[in-house]
């Protein structure tokens, strides 16, 4: 892992001019870094060749990941800006000193929320007869699988983004992001965790980022982040011309690798050094991005990444059942976790 300093321009190169030329990107900021780090025009095929050469090499050395990959991350990151009209849908408290280049990233279902966002929206959309209810049956099937297992089945989760994706199709943006102001004021806040809050909470107030990265609509995502307070958000961006859906899907689904695209693409933009970072999430499905940060933390995880997490000698935290919390690390436990955190930032202040 490479330190902050060392992706700053401009020597971190990104690709020639006609990779940079296919990005419909609405924030400006995304559009100077890239513009900033890119090589100068090549008109000749041998150099634009030995360009890209030059991109894919820094891409894999930074982040461990394809050049296609950081161009799909790109998308993803670009689609969720213009979702928002801005990058952060928060700002920062102009009280708390930042720590630049430092960020946490939340996965949201079954981290920072209990269950499935994606069955909530479902719910919502059949309200409003966006469908009908025997295609809610299935969706309903795959959240009970969830609740029951506790860990998502990849097949499971992406058909019901192509099934989301279809259910949208030929909506107004202003619709949907109505629909999920509701769904998030009515179903979805109550169901947070409450020591998940309490970390995200910590990490600002150290004066670091907080990021959702999750599968969920990033309509839905960003509206979630908005109203915790958090930096902002990135989510599976559904494609949109003259404000409607068009039932393609821009970039990845954030879902896996997806995600650590999202975030490499998130880091450069942001210019964080990931070696200080902090990931969480509950499911396997998430290693990917959880393996990219230098603190990882499984939190209410399922079986296979309590084991991997175990064998990594990653952070455990399961607020799933309160009473199984206290028996597992005590009341001083949860205690001394919940200040470890700002006394090491206070700590570190003292020795500055």
């Amino acid at each position: 892992m490479v330190g902050v300093n060392e992706l700053r321009p401009p020597s971190f190169p990104a690709s020639p001019r006609d990779f940079l030329a296919n990005w419909s990107i609405s924030h400006g900021n995304l559009r100077r870094f890239l513009s900033n780090t890119a090589l100068p025009p090549l008109g000749d095929d041998e150099q634009e060749t030995a360009g890209r050469a030059a991109a894919a090499a820094a891409v894999e050395e930074n982040y461990g990941i394809s050049l296609e990959s950081f161009h799909s991350g790109i998308e993803s990151v670009s689609g969720s800006i213009e979702a928002a009209g801005a990058l952060r849908v928060s700002p920062t408290d102009p009280g708390v000193p930042q720590d630049a280049g430092v960020a946490a990233f939340f996965d949201v279902d079954n981290t920072l929320i209990q269950g499935s966002s994606l069955i909530a929206l479902a719910f919502g959309l059949a309200r409003k007869r966006y469908f009908r209810l025997s295609e809610l049956l299935p969706i309903a099937w795959k959240q009970l699988k969830f609740r029951l297992t506790g860990s998502e089945n990849a097949e499971d989760m992406a058909a019901g983004r192509t099934q989301a994706l279809e259910f949208i199709k030929g909506r107004s943006v202003a619709e949907l992001t109505e629909l999920c102001e509701e769904i998030v004021d009515r179903h979805m806040l109550h169901k947070a965790f409450p020591g998940t809050r309490d970390l995200a909470a910590m990490h600002l107030a150290a004066g670091q980022q907080v990021w959702l990265v999750t599968a969920t609509p990033v309509q839905l995502a960003q509206i979630l982040a908005q109203r915790f307070g958090f930096t902002g958000a990135l989510g599976t961006v559904a494609e949109v011309k003259d404000g409607r859906f068009t039932g393609n899907l821009v970039g990845d689904i954030l879902h896996g690798p997806g995600k650590k695209h999202a975030v490499a693409a998130l880091a450069a933009l942001e210019k964080l050094d990931l070696e200080r970072c902090t990931a969480y999430s509950d499911s396997s499905n998430d290693i990917p991005m959880l393996s990219m940060v230098g603190t990882a933390v499984a939190i209410n995880p399922d079986r296979a990444l309590r084991r991997a997490a175990q064998k990594r000698g990653w952070i455990v935290r399961d607020y799933r059942n309160v009473r199984k919390a206290i028996r597992t690390y005590g009341i001083p436990g949860l205690a001394t976790a919940g200040f470890s955190f700002l006394g090491w930032k206070l700590g570190r202040g003292a020795l500055a």
